[in-house]
């Protein structure tokens, strides 16, 4: 126990839908007689679990259910899955912010959390006013919280309105002050909710590498709760995902994230255009992938149609990562533009993907004259899984941590 820093145990989470109470004064009486004897609360037992895409039989949902897990001291834990997965209920509850229905947690150290934009934030005090109160809460002393000062207000950026009552702050710059201040006070585990996606790129960057250094450097706890698979993967050694308020998969954060998007990426391998052609120019009308692994070829048909010549259209074609980042594009080459013909013309162009580790991908495709002429635009129109690894007898795992692609070399050795 002396190295685990939060331990999880049979934890559950229920929430009554629509108006609080059973409905009738019997059954609220039979669940209160229930809870002065200790005894489970008997309308829990048909409670539902969170799965928003179907239609609730009862007024009870587990947004947590029978969860379970350990997290070692320095450690850091990236939480992921879809909205309403029961990712931020949990943060709740490890912050004690709101209590368990059933089991228990039980750790060692102080928790600094950042839930959302203005956690323990005091409105009507300053930004200065808000870092010692937060530094209070945390049972850090006057002298712990000013030797900090300097390091909080210049990682936030903000010493301009640090005097000024934080209600006057953008969305931003309320979430610049609560990372700083969550970060830099002595806590031993740091919970961090999505909320940095409401910074610009750069500070998220920076709120990222100190999140990094926290763990790595400080060895502090981290539990990180993000849509960003990349950020995922760069700043968490371990994953947690969840499912329908249940626990779904535990282990590294590469094998987390493919999990996630195993679940959530199904592959698309053929798309037909259903809207309607309203532009006189090129249009995607169909595309399809086809191809064998491990050197797998994309073969992609498309048709286009036009109403107006078009003497320099070309198409581009974009595969991206699980992540959602661009790995490469293909402009292939049609001698070399799009002619018209004045009728609907079919197109087939081949990319060639030796290389890419296994996993999901997609792919988007654009028409044009150029980068400010676009005709059409479709994202994410197919998707495809690649299997077998580009080398097979490769001693370490592959990860979208070290590279997307492994590339063809040789070794050359001279004396």
């Amino acid at each position: 126990m002396s190295d685990i820093a939060i331990k999880v145990e049979n934890l559950s989470k229920a929430y009554q839908l629509g108006q609080i109470g059973t409905g009738t004064i019997s059954r609220d009486l039979e669940r209160w007689y229930a809870r002065i004897r200790g005894k489970e609360d008997p309308f829990l037992r048909i409670g539902e679990s969170n799965d928003q895409n179907t239609k609730s039989e009862s007024d009870v949902v587990w947004s947590l259910k029978d969860i379970n897990f350990e997290i070692e001291q320095g450690d850091a834990v990236g939480i992921i899955g879809r909205n309403g997965a029961g990712k931020s209920t949990l943060l709740k509850i490890l912050s004690k912010v709101t209590a368990p229905t059933t089991g228990k947690i039980s750790g060692r150290g102080r928790i600094a959390s950042l839930l959302e934009v203005g956690t323990g934030f005091h409105p009507e005090l300053s930004g200065r006013e808000n870092i010692f109160l937060n530094g209070a809460i945390l049972g850090m002393r006057k002298k712990e919280i000013q030797r900090k000062l300097d390091e909080i207000v210049d990682f936030a950026g903000i010493e301009r309105y640090l005097d000024t009552p934080v209600k006057r702050y953008s969305s931003g710059m309320y979430v610049r002050l609560a990372f700083a201040v969550a970060a830099h006070l002595e806590s031993e585990i740091l919970i961090v909710d999505e909320v940095l996606a409401v910074g610009d790129a750069e500070f998220q960057k920076k709120c990222l590498g100190k999140m990094g250094e926290v763990s790595k450097g400080e060895g502090r706890t981290v539990l990180f709760v993000s849509h960003n698979m990349e950020a995922v993967t760069n700043l968490c050694k371990n994953g947690i995902m969840l499912k329908h308020g249940q626990l779904d998969f535990v282990g590294d954060s590469s094998s987390a994230v493919r999990h996630y998007q195993s679940n959530n990426l199904n592959t698309i391998e053929s798309w037909e255009n259903t809207r309607k052609l309203n532009s006189p120019h090129f249009t995607f009308l169909k595309c399809k992938v086809s191809g064998n692994q491990p050197n797998l070829k994309l073969v992609i048909e498309f048709k286009t149609n036009s109403v107006i010549k078009h003497p320099n259209a070309f198409a581009v074609f974009g595969i991206k990562g699980s992540m959602g980042g661009t790995l490469m594009e293909a402009i292939p080459n049609l001698t070399p533009f799009i002619t018209f013909s004045g009728n609907e013309t079919s197109h087939s162009c081949e990319i060639i993907l030796n290389g890419f580790i296994p996993g999901h991908y997609s792919i988007y495709a654009w028409l044009g004259a150029s980068e400010a002429e676009g005709y059409d635009w479709v994202d994410d129109v197919l998707h495809f899984e690649i299997m077998d690894a580009p080398m097979p007898d490769r001693t370490f795992p592959y990860s979208p941590r070290t590279g997307y692609m492994v590339a063809e070399s040789k070794l050359i050795t001279s004396e």
